[in-house]
């Protein structure tokens, strides 16, 4: 039977997320409310803007639920889901992280949105590495780790990919990609 991946749906990009793991043959549920979370194997925090997804998390009182959902199910966030799950955020008092993955990033450390862009980089799981097109919209960086942060891709010397346990992030979007190979590897989590 294929996973149930839930789609964190307040706002952000969603819907590229959901296009993306329909042809990998996934049942996807969009997620806004506690309810939905119970009913979904692996979860995505997907990029958008960081302090209206929090302010959504507050409102619908998921904060909590979501922490307790990533102690046996995985969680993925991009980009604004990267910064949600860390543990702190160097620039912005009003989004509160969830502290899933222990590093620190900031915000729009890439450029504004006009200077978006799309670079190679490289992804490394299960001893392997290969390149992988990353696509960085107003993108965070990663610019402290914690000594259980397991670090998987980097563009250039920049930290792009991290994995705490079953939680992982990226400060780019692969569902903007043709590959499909991260969203594999995060399916790969669930078993």
């Amino acid at each position: 039977m294929p996973a149930t991946v839930g789609i964190l749906s307040f706002q952000g990009d969603f819907a590229k997320h959901q296009q993306v793991l329909e042809k990998l043959r996934c049942q996807v549920r969009l997620i806004k409310s506690v309810e939905a979370l119970n009913r979904v194997d692996c979860l995505i925090i997907p990029g958008g803007e960081s302090s209206v997804i929090a302010r959504f998390l507050k409102i619908e009182k998921m904060a909590q639920p979501i922490k307790e959902f990533a102690q046996h199910k995985p969680i993925w966030g991009t980009c604004a889901g990267m910064i949600l799950l860390g543990r702190s955020i160097i620039d912005d008092n009003k989004a509160q992280p969830l502290g899933l993955i222990d590093i620190i990033t900031a915000r729009n450390a890439y450029g504004r949105q006009y200077e978006s862009f799309v670079g190679t980089g490289e992804f490394g799981a299960c001893g392997e590495k290969e390149e992988m097109e990353m696509v960085f919209i107003r993108a965070p960086k990663v610019i402290k780790i914690g000594k259980d942060v397991e670090i998987l891709g980097r563009w250039q010397d920049e930290i792009t990919i991290v994995r705490q346990d079953k939680v992982v992030a990226t400060a780019f979007h692969p569902e903007l990609s043709a590959s499909t190979r991260f969203q594999e590897f995060f399916l790969s989590l669930l078993h």
